[in-house]
């Protein structure tokens, strides 16, 4: 019997290892893995650079806090916001998706002086309090709102419901591909609304690019992107490759307001996570991997088309397929036949978040099992 509490759903196998595309479990099976451990994998699996950057940092210096600065903590920040581009100057290190987004919420909430935040149906921004008050889940939005104030949500890609957002909100907080709810991109020109309304009220805008950030979706994030610029944008996921790392980009707008003591994280910004995320830079500009993830995308557009595929959602290596069996009995049959896929709130959608060094051989043998299990 586990120690672990039993509070997730697992794979009915257990993995011992992996390497790039693939895993390989207790039995020497190997899986041809597409979903990442829930996009985190953004290298594939130990990706010998950001290895041998972990081994080096470790040998080095394993850990410090943020009493002491760090060269490696510098350089990573450094890289981050060049990789980011402008406006985004100004980066906070944390540990998760949901601290970063924790961070950010609170931020516009405590120097704005407004208690109401904005969010979509369908969110997901993680456990944290404010996190967990953004993310739409009824049953525990509603136990938290004692503690959490107001939040208004709106429905994707609604325009008309964007004046909702009035000078009582602090902020704005969606994801650019809301990912759990079933791959919904949010079109370019509701994005643009609303970059426009929050400015009108003086609202903060907050992208969530846990999933889509990291060059996941064929650029190096959807902030910045054809004149798009929020306030703040939270990353994670695969933003070491594997190694636990969050951080909050931000404007020089709101970093002028961060006053010391505002922000804090015993572990955030560690010289062996931003060890790690340096080579995942690095490695992600020397490969291009960014325009591989938009290939990603025309390759399953053209090769996943089979019957019983209705539709392919999302964009570059953030992609859903709409399917007329049950994602679940799909993604069951995909498993037996050693590929690893995800569910979605959506229960038609079948998720795939692939690293992003995925080729056309590997897109052509799910298709080659997508049309085993669906003409079954």
């Amino acid at each position: 019997m586990s120690a672990l509490v039993d509070t997730y759903e697992t794979l009915p196998f257990t993995v011992i290892h992996g390497d790039g595309m693939y895993v390989y479990d207790t039995d020497g099976r190997e899986y041809l893995d597409l979903y990442g451990g829930h996009a985190v994998a953004l290298l594939g699996h130990s990706p010998p650079s950001v290895a041998q950057a972990i081994a080096e940092q470790a040998k080095s210096l394993l850990f410090y806090s943020n009493v002491a600065p760090l060269d490696v903590r510098d350089r990573a920040a450094r890289m981050l916001t060049g990789f980011a581009g402008a406006p985004y100057d100004k980066v906070f290190f944390c540990n998760s998706g949901a601290e970063a987004n924790e961070n950010a919420l609170r931020l516009a909430v405590e120097k704005l002086g407004r208690s109401k935040i904005a969010a979509l149906r369908g969110a997901f921004h993680g456990r944290t309090l404010l996190a967990a008050a953004a993310t739409d889940q009824a049953k525990r939005a509603e136990s938290l709102n004692p503690w959490s104030g107001p939040v208004l949500r709106l429905v994707p890609n609604c325009t008309e419901e964007i004046r909702q957002i009035d000078t009582d909100t602090a902020a704005v907080i969606v994801e650019p591909i809301l990912s759990m709810a079933g791959v919904i991109t949010l079109d370019h020109t509701y994005l643009e609304a609303l970059v426009v309304r929050c400015r009108e009220v003086g609202a903060w805008l907050i992208f969530d690019e846990v999933q889509t950030g990291m060059g996941r979706t064929g650029v190096p994030f959807v902030a910045g992107s054809r004149g798009v610029f929020p306030q703040m944008v939270t990353l994670a996921k695969g933003i070491a490759a594997g190694v636990p790392m969050g951080a909050l980009l931000m404007t020089g707008e709101v970093a002028e307001q961060v006053k010391m003591g505002d922000m804090g994280s015993t572990f955030g910004g560690g010289p062996l996570a931003c060890a790690a995320m340096c080579a995942t830079v690095e490695t992600l500009e020397a490969q291009d991997l960014a325009t591989n993830a938009a290939r990603i995308e025309s390759w399953v557009k053209r090769h996943c088309h089979v019957k019983g595929v209705e539709a392919v959602l999302g964009r570059g290596a953030l992609l859903g397929l709409r399917l007329s069996l049950p994602a679940k009995e799909v993604h069951d049959a995909l498993m037996e036949r050693g590929i690893i896929t995800g569910k979605s709130r959506d229960p038609h959608v079948l998720r795939l978040l692939p690293p992003l060094i995925t080729r056309e051989q590997h897109v052509i043998a799910l298709a080659k099992a997508l049309g085993e299990v669906l003409h079954a």
